[in-house]
């Protein structure tokens, strides 16, 4: 089996990392925080003394990281990725990034001589957890088909979406659609208890009506609706509004860099700004129909 080497330990990158060591593959971590490190080196992971060292000892690479600066700065710099990395090796970043930055991450990679995919998750921790994640794939064939056994490994779908950068793409329009659809129903709900109507027989109607969406049957901010979703636990996340906000931020970057006015995505985008600013960015972004209740 071919030797991992994981970058970004947190809510996601975690569990994830824990997968493939479960997996039976030989992974080595690295993260800035050495708790997290720990962790995976209980399970059987080794622990990384710098990314150059994981790069050098590894044939597959993957990070999950913050932002398009973190990818550039982990992948690019000098003691970085790419200058250490083996020949041939396979990059994976499962970051939800910006488009450009991500196309200039694989353009590089490839020609250092490697093969490179972006493939961001939808899931959230519990995908990540389950091995159920969604996997939207940007990258050419050839490394796409080589990154496939893998991303077998971590999730139950796996989409090829096109080139580099597609993958990312692919995200940020689907965690639009996500944040509009989260802040519709809630003020759906809203509306309902305003005029008498109780979430449950609103939940029993628009599920199996022309309202039915994701967010509506799968993911529920109304409590005791639907098993397993954080609004039954006080809105722990989950996929924290923080990032929804993040993602929410990148779809309006790149309507701007497009000069396409989405106006919806920026009413989204706007509302997440105004529930994190009042202290709630590590809720479950579902917990954004306590804003609509003016709580």
């Amino acid at each position: 089996m071919p030797n991992i080497g994981f970058i970004g330990l947190g809510n996601m990158g975690a569990p994830m990392a824990k997968n493939l060591v479960k997996a039976g593959f030989n992974v080595t971590v690295f993260d800035l925080n050495p708790s997290a490190m720990d962790s995976l080196a209980a399970l059987g992971a080794k622990k990384a003394s710098s990314i150059a060292s994981l790069a050098a000892d590894n044939d597959i690479l993957m990070t999950m990281l913050q932002t398009g600066g973190q990818v550039s700065s982990v992948c690019l710099s000098d003691d970085g990725l790419f200058t250490h990395a083996k020949p041939g090796c396979l990059f994976i970043d499962s970051s939800s990034i910006d488009v450009p930055t991500s196309r200039i991450v694989s353009q590089q990679a490839l020609e250092k001589g490697l093969l490179a995919i972006d493939a961001p998750v939808s899931g959230g921790v519990a995908g990540a957890e389950n091995a159920s994640l969604t996997f939207m794939v940007g990258g050419n064939e050839e490394s796409f088909n080589a990154a496939l056994p893998l991303l077998q490994v971590l999730g139950k779908k796996i989409v090829h979406a096109g080139q580099a950068g597609t993958g990312q793409a692919a995200k940020i329009c689907n965690n639009m659609i996500l944040g509009i659809s989260m802040a519709a129903i809630s003020e759906a709900y809203v509306l309902a208890e305003k005029l008498g109507l109780k979430a449950e027989r609103l939940f029993e109607i628009a599920s199996s009506a022309s309202g039915q969406c994701w967010a509506m049957t799968n993911y529920s901010p109304i409590p005791g609706l639907v098993e397993n979703v954080p609004s039954n636990n006080d809105y722990k996340p989950g996929f924290t509004a923080a990032m929804m906000l993040k993602d929410l931020t990148l779809s309006q970057d790149a309507a701007k860099s497009e000069k396409l006015n989405t106006e919806l995505g920026k009413t989204a985008m706007n509302l997440y700004q105004q529930f994190i600013d009042a202290g709630n960015s590590e809720l479950d972004f579902s917990a954004i129909i306590k804003k609509i209740r003016g709580q």
